[in-house]
């Protein structure tokens, strides 16, 4: 099982474990790049990183972000290993974005995601990313655009195996697109 939750404190010590498990590998869709200063697997950073991604993070496709900035409005997600509950862990990180400007379109797509190097292989990145798509469809989003780096097998398996139509490649991404259910 999989799920999908909005980031809570609750989840530290798996969140925390997350983190360090991934080292110095890029977190795709955990949103670190809003922080000034790198992830530290910390009740401080991890207190501190849920009220940024808080502030950057709307469900609500209607609230404006400032024109300028270069982001679009996007939900966080941190993925966990079972049905969400009190007692689930975090596995890894699913940013859903709700529309997509140039950068997006070219490269980043609608939503990016990773597993944690230790819970990989056991199909919560497939599901997960079907869970991001079918939230894609509750916003309207009718094709779901999906990329990974051209030389990340594992990842265009798993797109693949969730829909993904390949489209082509572009700055090193291979593209996909993924309808949505609407």
């Amino acid at each position: 099982m999989t799920a999908l939750v909005l980031p809570d404190i609750r989840w530290f010590p798996s969140w925390a474990a997350t983190v360090e498990d991934f080292g110095d590998e890029f977190l795709h869709g955990a949103g670190a790049w809003n922080l000034a200063h790198p992830l530290e697997p910390t009740e401080e950073c991890c207190e501190e990183f849920i009220a940024v991604l808080a502030e950057c993070s709307t469900a609500d496709p209607a609230v404006q972000v400032v024109a300028g900035s270069g982001r679009v409005a996007s939900t966080y997600f941190w993925i966990t290993a079972g049905d969400g509950g009190p007692d689930d862990e975090v596995i890894g990180f699913l940013n859903l974005r709700h529309e997509l400007n140039d950068w997006l379109l070219q490269e980043g797509g609608h939503i990016g995601y990773s597993v944690r190097p230790a819970r990989r292989r056991r199909g919560h990145a497939t599901r997960a990313l079907a869970l991001g798509v079918h939230r894609a469809g509750e916003l309207g989003i009718e094709r779901v655009l999906v990329t990974c780096d051209t030389g990340n097998v594992a990842s265009a398996g798993t797109i693949e195996a969730g829909g993904g139509v390949f489209e082509d490649e572009r700055n090193d991404k291979r593209r996909y697109w993924i309808p949505a259910p609407i």
